[in-house]
């Protein structure tokens, strides 16, 4: 039991570090956009769509293993830093789904504009880096909060 344990906890910290990671690599990403072309700017934006989708894949097994370690770990479900965790992660989940997917389908529009779009974009990435850091923070610290 103990291995399977452990097997989890690694499956959750890579999951983890995959659900945030990429996110880094939007920054340097979105700074190139506002110089570039319209083929290479649809290249730039292929490139976000897939790291998007890495990091909502990743936040998938992220959302499974941590349940996987809720059933089977000590900490009972109404452990403080457990309900902070998941009221934060709904928040992330719902920001994701919505603020991303809103901003990159405003790109495509004709009448979009761009520099508005590209800094959206950039607040959305920073936003959604600081409920994933919080999370972090959640599930390290693990704070008695109540």
């Amino acid at each position: 039991m103990f291995y399977f344990y452990g097997a989890i906890v690694f499956v959750h910290v890579v999951s983890a570090v995959l659900s945030i990671g990429p996110l880094f690599l939007l920054m340097p990403i979105i700074k190139r956009l506002q110089n570039v072309e319209t083929p290479i700017e649809h290249a730039f934006l292929s490139i976000i769509k897939v790291i998007i989708r890495i990091v909502m894949h990743a936040g998938h097994v992220l959302v499974v293993s941590g349940v996987m370690l809720l059933l089977t770990g000590p900490w009972p479900w109404y452990t403080s830093w457990i309900i902070a965790t998941v009221v934060v992660l709904l928040l992330s989940g719902f920001f994701l789904s919505t603020g991303f997917t809103k901003v990159l389908k405003k790109s495509h529009l004709p009448d979009s504009n761009k520099v508005e779009i590209l800094a959206k974009l950039n607040q959305t990435s920073w936003i959604y880096i600081g409920l994933m850091l919080i999370m972090l923070w959640l599930m390290v610290q693990k704070p008695v909060l109540w």
